[in-house]
């Protein structure tokens, strides 16, 4: 069974976290337990932890693969240590994101969906940030930065 691959603290979060919920719907769970368990795994999550999460919850396999790959805040593949997700949807696009988009581009050396050659940095698209009030946004970990510029983005990359 895969379920040892959660190590006991895992187990124990899972455990308490599925309390808020009715004991058949387990499945409501999913959602905290990938979110551990991609932290505890350097930001990422693999086949054999998902499946081990399903395993754990009592669920199919297909029902966790589902919620992994449908949520941007969910990696499948191995992340750098600063993930940047910038909203290029149209509030972000009317407001500068293709130039921000450029710098970053321009100053990581790599294009969305790549991560830097030092592991440092990842740099993804997204569709929205719900942050329309201040565009163009992005997010780096649980941060967010509004109302960016190029200029904005430089300092940004060298405070990280």
């Amino acid at each position: 069974m895969t379920t040892s691959l959660l190590s006991p603290d895992i187990r124990e979060h899972i455990d308490k976290w599925i309390l808020r919920y009715p004991p058949e719907q387990k499945r409501s769970g999913v959602f905290e337990a990938l979110r551990v368990v991609q932290q505890k795994n350097n930001g990422s999550l693999t086949v054999e932890l998902m499946d081990a999460v399903a395993d754990y919850l009592g669920i199919t396999k297909i029902a966790v693969y589902e919620v992994a790959t449908f949520y941007s805040l969910y990696n499948i593949h191995p992340v750098g240590t600063h993930v940047i997700d910038v909203c290029t949807n149209i509030s972000c696009s009317l407001n500068g994101a293709g130039e921000v988009v450029e710098r970053l581009k321009e100053r990581l050396g790599i294009n969305f969906n790549e991560t830097t050659a030092d592991g440092k940095f990842t740099l993804r698209e997204v569709e929205c940030l719900g942050a329309c009030i201040a565009p163009p946004v992005c997010q780096i970990g649980h941060k967010y930065y509004e109302k960016l510029s190029p200029e904005k983005i430089d300092k940004i990359l060298g405070e990280l």
